[in-house]
């Protein structure tokens, strides 16, 4: 018994200097003109700026199961893999925002093949969403002695206008059909 009560006692000596030390002088709200007076306002004003949380939103989501986007509901996804629907896919990522496909070649032209990276930064539909990168692969005779080269030409802005306007598209019907 006295030794959980010294066990007790030096914790909270231990962890005295560890609390005195977090304040630094400074208590925060100290400054009433920064801080609302209406505590509903206050707490209003610290979840904009990313200092609360509420308690029953955490489990809230819990009890609901969550929020989940899947693939088929973003339109800027779909356009980019509609837009691409030829060519062999290399690596699909949704969660990590890529598309790479394969190594594509027409049959009239096998020593020369294109390779495809598309990038979402966004899930918006505007132009700086996705990046893309084209990658052209010349070959000499039986695919010897390749070349990979970065394309930055027509072909990039072409698909990323291609792929844009069916996004577009996507956007539109799904929001006809909110309506109805």
């Amino acid at each position: 018994m006295k030794s959980l009560k010294y066990l007790k006692i030096i914790f909270f000596l231990g962890i005295i200097p560890f609390l005195l030390n977090s304040c630094n002088g400074k208590l925060p709200g100290a400054d009433a003109r920064k801080y609302p007076a209406d505590p509903a306002k206050r707490v209003e004003q610290n979840l904009k700026e990313g200092r609360g949380f509420r308690l029953k939103d955490a489990i809230g989501n819990v009890r609901r199961g969550g929020t989940f986007d899947f693939a088929s509901s973003n339109e800027l996804w779909r356009a980019s893999l509609d837009s691409i629907d030829f060519m062999p896919l290399s690596s699909v990522n949704y969660s990590g925002g890529i598309i790479i496909t394969d190594w594509y070649s027409t049959e009239s032209d096998s020593n020369e093949s294109v390779k495809i990276s598309i990038r979402f930064l966004s899930n918006e539909i505007r132009s700086d969403a996705i990046s893309i990168k084209v990658f052209t692969k010349k070959c000499s005779n039986n695919m010897v002695n390749c070349k990979i080269i970065e394309t930055d030409g027509l072909i990039v802005s072409e698909l990323k206008k291609k792929i844009l306007k069916t996004a577009a598209l996507y956007k539109k019907e799904k929001e006809k059909e909110k309506d109805k």
